[in-house]
């Protein structure tokens, strides 16, 4: 089998473009991915009609070892964001490709079944006015709708400092979703590495009495010592990792002890091989991951297939139920939140799903990108 197009569609929602992949084959399968860029959407599209011509097309999608070996070695340049996302739209749709070539689900080729239900936390439910009722009112809907886990950024646009009057408001909202949800469900704390360390310390403190499952990225992605003096701090989990895309700036925050959760992105570290690898390495610290996942239907799937045979996949973050409703019609069987909180592991071959580009062209691209400095971003106005 060997792929003879590329296939690049870029939808476009409110704070986010979703790039969907399909590679297409010499015998009439398509595989899909799809990558969600906070930003640089344009530039990653280039990279992959760039890196499409050098090294996908014509090629076997069983070798994803060779694919990642020649964007990650062979271009010689260093592998940074941009590359990583663009081999992980390639890698992901060439697992689906395997997958359906086999008649297996992707977890399958993963290393099996460890679970037969992945557990999802919600993200993107704040959307109001940044006061205590709302906040607990918007945090008692994503509990109707099944979850058993939350996350929240309370910090409005803060950025480096934060007043002692921006904090105590910061930590009245967190303890109204608290109250609101009760003491036996998760509450993580979203810091979106905004604050100093000093700043950071103070916020983690605060927030102790509401038994966060996690504070997460308290300090920038790539500040190894300020994250040390937070780690010292606090008895609190930390969890990061999003914004790290390679083993090799991972490790620092592993060997040094300095998360418990490790939040990596399946769409921008390379895709099943490089979250692969980082599992088994987290496990000999004993640490979990939670991948990081602002993706619509196609990403949040592909995570459930790497969730379900990753031992150490603690729990998924999910969007699409609180972002934009009509992501769900991107695909025929988009993966969905069940009653209590979890998706079903898929049985489909491949991905288990095929991208509708009749639904996706209703949605040209917009451009949107998260704005965390800026007044009411929480809003998704734009």
């Amino acid at each position: 089998m060997k792929i003879t197009e590329v296939r690049t569609t870029v939808v476009g929602a409110p704070w986010r473009d979703l790039t969907f992949v399909e590679l297409l084959t010499d015998e009439g399968l398509t595989g899909v991915s799809e990558v969600r860029m906070v930003n640089k959407t344009a530039t990653l599209v280039a990279c992959i009609e760039e890196l499409s011509g050098r090294y996908v097309l014509g090629s076997d999608p069983f070798d994803v070892e060779r694919l990642a070996w020649d964007i990650q070695w062979a271009e010689y340049g260093r592998a940074g964001e941009v590359a990583q996302s663009a081999l992980s739209a390639f890698e992901i749709a060439c697992w689906d490709l395997m997958g359906q070539a086999l008649g297996v689900p992707v977890w399958k080729l993963l290393g099996g079944r460890f679970r037969d239900r992945v557990v999802a936390y919600a993200n993107g439910w704040y959307q109001g006015e940044r006061d205590a009722r709302t906040f607990a009112g918007l945090a008692l809907r994503a509990v109707d709708a099944g979850y058993r886990a939350l996350k929240v950024d309370p910090f409005g646009k803060a950025s480096i400092e934060l007043s002692p009057r921006e904090l105590r408001h910061a930590i009245g909202l967190v303890e109204a979703v608290r109250e609101a949800i009760g003491p036996d469900r998760e509450l993580m704390i979203e810091m979106h590495g905004r604050f100093a360390p000093d700043v950071a310390v103070r916020v983690a403190r605060a927030v102790e009495p509401c038994e966060p499952a996690w504070i997460e990225e308290p300090v920038g992605p790539e500040n190894v010592h300020g994250l040390r003096r937070v780690r010292e701090a606090t008895h609190l989990p930390i969890a990061s990792g999003e914004r790290l895309h390679s083993l090799g700036e991972v490790g620092p925050f592993i060997e040094g002890g300095l998360v418990d959760v490790i939040q990596a992105d399946l769409t921008h570290f390379g895709g099943f091989l490089g979250m692969k690898r980082l599992a088994g390495w987290a496990s000999a610290y004993q640490l979990q991951l939670a991948p990081h996942n602002v993706c619509g239907p196609v990403g949040t799937m592909a995570n459930v297939h790497l969730a379900a045979s990753t031992p150490n996949h603690r729990i998924l973050e999910h969007f699409n139920d609180f972002a934009d409703p009509w992501v769900f019609q991107l695909v025929d069987e988009p993966p969905r939140i069940d009653p209590d909180g979890s998706f079903e592991v898929p049985d489909r071959p491949g991905l288990g799903l095929a991208l509708d580009r009749d639904a996706c062209a209703e949605h040209p691209a917009t451009g949107g990108t998260i704005r965390l400095f800026e007044e009411g971003w929480e809003r998704r106005e734009r």
